[in-house]
């Protein structure tokens, strides 16, 4: 071969390479911003996961960004408006959609959803269900023998048995709970606060302070999911903390995820929802969310999630409900508590 063909060859290669590997910085230079809660992004929880599941794929950094729960989550996007550097926010739920919608922040993900099954169907063209889990209280057999069968048991126990919830300003079980005070009680739901305000310990700002109170022995019984004894049978090989199930039903929380109107990586962002409903994703969510999965996972459950209790009777209001009602019923809430 002529010297000259040689050298043109060897420049060729060169550029090539260089064009390559800047391809691959591009790549590399690519941050997807994800807005989620603590636990979500913790060691134990499905972040660490998904995120390496989704790098291999997306030739991108996942960032995520932990706030302390779901309604803080929302409360910082309100704060930081347009301004706001995230793409996808995940782990808001169903009882925040309208209010987040309303923001303006958020647009259409244009995603076929139809791989999502959750009780009693949910179809939006915004948010894209994760997961859900029956809201419940979990309690310590070891120190409490005969747990309350109902919410009227719960609010009039005993104010010895203590129990650790959430803020409903801040946290998503938080504001479970409330609604599902609501839901049963109606117009008496702050008389029934102030009964059950005895047999609060404390209220934490989101749901990890909460159950790591639980778990330390301060409080026998800690407001959670019907799924979280599953942990435990899985993860600890103990049987020990039970869900109550309650005869009027549970209230059900399904989270969601929705993409961003101004997200930087607004293409990425739609893969990342798109992969959000994929076995690869789902698969962390049973054993490291402890949630059950919204869409199908590449192998079946666990023993233990066959042992958990499965309500009779579900209670889910309308988002727009909860929209125009839950300022109110926190001032109530706030009133019957006596806090500020």
């Amino acid at each position: 071969m002529p010297a000259c063909y040689s050298k043109f060859l060897i420049r060729g290669l060169a550029a090539s390479v260089l064009a390559l590997a800047a391809g691959a910085a591009s790549a590399a230079d690519k941050v997807l911003t994800v807005y989620t809660y603590e636990s979500f992004v913790s060691e134990w929880g499905p972040g660490p996961k998904v995120k390496e599941a989704f790098e291999k794929t997306c030739g991108c950094t996942v960032d995520f960004v932990g706030v302390a729960d779901g309604v803080a989550l929302l409360t910082r996007l309100k704060l930081e408006g347009e301004t706001t550097k995230a793409d996808v926010v995940l782990g808001l739920d169903t009882n925040l959609v309208a209010e987040a919608k309303a923001t303006g922040l958020f647009e259409a993900h244009g995603i076929d959803a139809s791989a999502v099954k959750v009780p009693g169907g949910y179809s939006d063209d915004t948010f894209i269900p994760y997961d859900y889990g029956h809201f419940a209280v979990i309690y310590d057999t070891e120190t409490i023998k005969t747990p309350p069968k109902s919410l009227k048991e719960l609010v009039e126990g005993d104010p010895s048995q203590k129990i650790a919830i959430q803020d409903p300003r801040t946290s998503t079980p938080g504001l479970g709970l409330l609604l599902w005070m609501r839901a049963v009680y109606g117009d008496e739901a702050p008389a029934a606060w102030a009964k059950l305000k005895d047999r609060v310990l404390t209220v934490t700002p989101g749901w990890s302070e909460a159950y790591g109170l639980f778990t330390k022995g301060e409080a026998p019984m800690v407001f959670s999911y019907t799924t979280s004894p599953a942990y435990h049978m899985v993860a600890e090989n103990t049987e020990r903390y039970q869900a109550a199930s309650f005869s009027e039903g549970h209230y059900i929380q399904i989270e969601v995820a929705g993409l961003t109107k101004n997200a930087p990586q607004k293409d990425l962002a739609k893969d990342f929802l798109a992969f959000m409903i994929s076995p690869a994703f789902q698969d962390t969510i049973p054993t490291n969310n402890w949630m059950m999965p919204a869409a199908a996972t590449s192998e079946p459950l666990p023993e233990a999630f066959g042992k958990l209790v499965a309500p009779e009777k579900t209670f889910l209001m309308s988002p727009e409900e909860v929209a125009a009602n839950r300022k109110a019923w926190i001032d109530e809430w706030l009133k019957a508590m006596t806090l500020n």
